[in-house]
């Protein structure tokens, strides 16, 4: 299975803040983002169950910033699309949203929108929504995958 994770407000505190993983000298060195508490764990479990991890960002980051973010952590990105990417997806599909993970053979989405929960509904792809004080996240995603 292919799932892929938004980043601000769902692994990245911005507007919401939520517990992070501990950052280690480098990371506050070279000025990485925190990422959400329960990630490198979560991301483990999937990989062990064979599961391919992609990150979908409506960001304009650049792709190789994102990798290497998750690779100070330890943790393995298999694919990254950012704004740029997903842009140029809608125009072959001709659709207008904020996520289309179906464009990307995406099974299951990350996010912290339920405006992207939303779209899911009327595009007919899978949605988990995380929210901000949700403790319980790592959990509920597992149970959803199986």
């Amino acid at each position: 299975m292919i799932i892929s994770f938004d980043l601000d407000d769902t692994l990245i505190p911005g507007t919401k803040q939520f517990a992070t993983e501990k950052q280690t000298i480098i990371h506050r060195l070279f000025g990485i983002e925190k990422i959400r508490l329960g990630t490198i764990e979560l991301v483990k479990q999937l990989r062990n169950r064979k599961h391919k991890i992609y990150i979908y960002t409506s960001s304009f980051r650049p792709k190789f910033y994102i990798k290497f973010l998750f690779y100070t952590y330890g943790i393995p990105i298999d694919f990254v699309i950012n704004q740029q990417m997903h842009n140029t997806q809608l125009k072959v599909h001709k659709i207008n949203t904020s996520k289309f993970p179906p464009a990307f053979n995406i099974d299951l989405h990350i996010d912290d929108s339920i405006g992207v929960k939303i779209e899911g509904e009327r595009y007919n792809f899978k949605t988990i929504l995380i929210e901000e004080n949700d403790n319980l996240w790592v959990h509920k995603i597992l149970d959803e995958v199986g």
